[in-house]
């Protein structure tokens, strides 16, 4: 085992550091702070696509994301989706999302959501989309989207391997 253990203990931090997630960027804004904004990569011809964020108000006073934008997409919406006697609903929010005085809104899968309509190229895996966050107090503000695989259930691939490694050859190694 002598001089064994630094060469796997190297290409342990080399195989590691290349399916590690990359930390989404954090964006503050007045009494906001928006973290984990990704969302999927589409199959080519889709049409559109969901953007996820958190938002946390760490204020005193309530603000409201009132609409989006992003480049990539003709038309941006804040929806909501929700169940309802077994059937999913999905509608735009017209008069926005609150974001109450020391709370925190997730827009995450089979919730709140940026509906992407009308995408001009297909998302794919590893992309940033830069996207333009309308508040009625903090005014505008800009995050980027990571797109994570088209399966993934977070940010970051959380829920996703996105591709399997194979490790023939490697029977004694652990990771």
């Amino acid at each position: 085992m002598r001089g064994f253990g630094t060469p796997v203990l190297a290409v342990s931090l080399i195989v590691l550091g290349a399916v590690a997630p990359v930390k989404a960027q954090q964006v503050k804004a007045g009494d906001l702070v928006i973290t984990q904004a990704w969302s999927r990569a589409t199959p080519n011809g889709a049409k559109t696509a969901a953007g996820y964020l958190t938002i946390q108000n760490k204020g005193t006073n309530a603000d409201r994301l009132t609409g989006a934008s992003a480049d990539v997409a003709g038309k941006t919406e804040i929806h909501e989706m929700s169940m309802s006697g077994g059937v999913m609903k999905m509608r735009p929010l017209d008069n926005g999302l609150q974001i109450a005085a020391g709370k925190t809104v997730k827009l995450a899968p089979e919730g709140y959501h940026l509906m992407l309509e009308d995408l001009k190229n297909p998302l794919k895996q590893g992309d940033k989309i830069s996207v333009m966050l309308d508040f009625e107090k903090a005014g505008k503000v800009q995050a980027t989207l990571d797109v994570q695989g088209v399966g993934a259930k977070g940010p970051g691939g959380e829920g996703n391997m996105g591709g399997k490694m194979k490790m023939d050859g490697h029977a004694g190694m652990k990771m």
